[in-house]
């Protein structure tokens, strides 16, 4: 190959391949630096009197602990978010899943699919986050099903709710829906060695990226999460989510959501 036609084979790389080997290239070294913010904030949480943890999985701090306020604040108390995930179907065919996603949560949310058939047409979220599996597992089921997903106005999806959310067939965050994402880890009393915490975090990065990627939302997204700490969020503006791809163009259906 002549010298001109290689360099216009290599400019006319297509962008995704350059986007995604950036990213995988980021998650090793994210999963390193994440070892020293789990012990920074099991420093943080013994000194916040009153902070809920659930065991196994990520812990969401309030956005008033981080540097940058929500945009709006959410219109939910925090002792609403931080009870175990509900399911309430409202008119419409909204399925309203509410509270953070403890540890069974995408079983109760697969028994509810299951009785409630067709009937549901969309989730509308309003989760601090919590359990990754459990997201992860609520996502594939939401997409197997057809399901839309919705963020209503006010309502908050943050941490690893956003992954649930990736998992409708259409996506969208109402005027002043609160999304945010930052970096997970284990939330459990008994602290992991620096070893356990490092592959722990590389096997959850590599399935969320994963997960991600398979639902066709754009890796930018995932990045931001990774360069967050856990104690704050990334706060998606209405055009990250645009361009990442997590939310979509249509509007599946209007109707009372949550918040």
């Amino acid at each position: 190959m002549k010298p001109a036609s290689a360099l216009k084979a290599v400019i006319s790389m297509d962008d995704g391949v350059l986007m995604r080997g950036a990213f995988y290239v980021l998650l090793a070294a994210a999963a390193a630096f994440l070892v020293i913010d789990i012990r920074e904030i099991s420093t943080a949480e013994a000194a916040r009197p009153g902070l809920e943890t659930l065991p196994d999985v990520p812990i969401f701090l309030p956005p008033t602990t981080a540097p940058g306020a929500p945009p709006v604040q959410p219109s939910s108390p925090q002792e609403v978010l931080r009870k175990p995930m509900t399911f309430n179907l409202v008119s419409g065919g909204i399925l309203v899943a509410e509270g953070t996603i403890d540890p069974g949560a995408a079983g109760r949310f697969a028994s509810e699919v299951e009785a409630r058939g067709e009937y549901i047409k969309l989730v509308s979220l309003n989760s601090p986050g919590g359990s990754v599996d459990d997201a992860i597992a609520m996502s594939k089921l939401i997409r197997e099903r057809n399901i839309a997903t919705k963020v209503a106005e006010k309502a908050l999806c943050a941490s690893s709710c956003p992954i649930v959310f990736a998992g409708g067939v259409t996506r969208s965050a109402e005027k002043d829906a609160v999304v945010g994402v930052h970096q997970v880890f284990n939330g459990s009393i008994e602290r992991p060695s620096a070893e356990e915490a490092m592959s722990s975090a590389q096997e959850t990065t590599a399935r969320v990226a994963r997960h991600l990627d398979e639902m066709g939302i754009g890796a930018g997204l995932w990045i931001h999460a990774l360069e967050t700490p856990p104690d704050r969020l990334y706060y998606l503006t209405p055009a990250d989510m645009s361009e990442y791809r997590l939310t979509t163009d249509e509007v599946p259906m209007a109707g009372p959501g949550s918040g």
